[in-house]
């Protein structure tokens, strides 16, 4: 039997653990002093007029939480909490993987960390709702949506 799964999230999964470990490694490395000969020229400083990368409108942040804020649909219901099981596992598999690849600083790896033991998914998902309650509608229109679950989800189970 073949699970029937949206477009946009098999694509979510298959690229969030490279993301994940890509962006940790950068954080790693942006922690710990470069190795280069001092001869070497200085890097260019990135400006902030760079433009960011385009969200899939499929799955930004507020197509998510349109589709989470459905609670009397069962397959919005069970695409919320895959896409939000998928986000919140991809990250912590990037997390451990990081652990074990990356010399980090004492506690990093716990402050990166999610402490969700014994939480529930419907808690999160209902943390992540009202988080984006409160947020512009055309921001978190351009927010992907792993970015608004992670920081919804650190900003209550950070285990720091």
């Amino acid at each position: 039997m073949q699970r029937n799964v949206p477009h946009s999230m098999a694509r979510m999964a298959t690229g969030l653990l490279m993301v994940t470990a890509l962006g940790l490694a950068s954080l790693a490395h942006a922690q710990t002093p470069a190795q280069t000969p001092a001869t070497s020229a200085q890097p260019q400083p990135q400006t902030l007029s760079q433009a960011a990368p385009p969200v899939d409108p499929t799955f930004s942040a507020y197509s998510l939480a349109q589709t989470c804020k459905q609670k009397n649909d069962n397959v919005a219901q069970g695409e919320c909490v895959g896409a939000i099981r998928g986000i919140i596992h991809g990250y912590q598999y990037g997390v451990l993987f990081l652990g074990q690849r990356a010399s980090l600083p004492p506690n990093e790896t716990q402050r990166v960390s999610l402490c969700l033991r014994n939480t529930q998914v419907s808690s999160i998902v209902d943390d992540f709702v009202a988080d984006a309650a409160q947020v512009n509608e055309d921001s978190l229109k351009h927010t992907p949506a792993e970015v608004a679950v992670l920081g919804s989800v650190h900003m209550h189970h950070g285990c720091n």
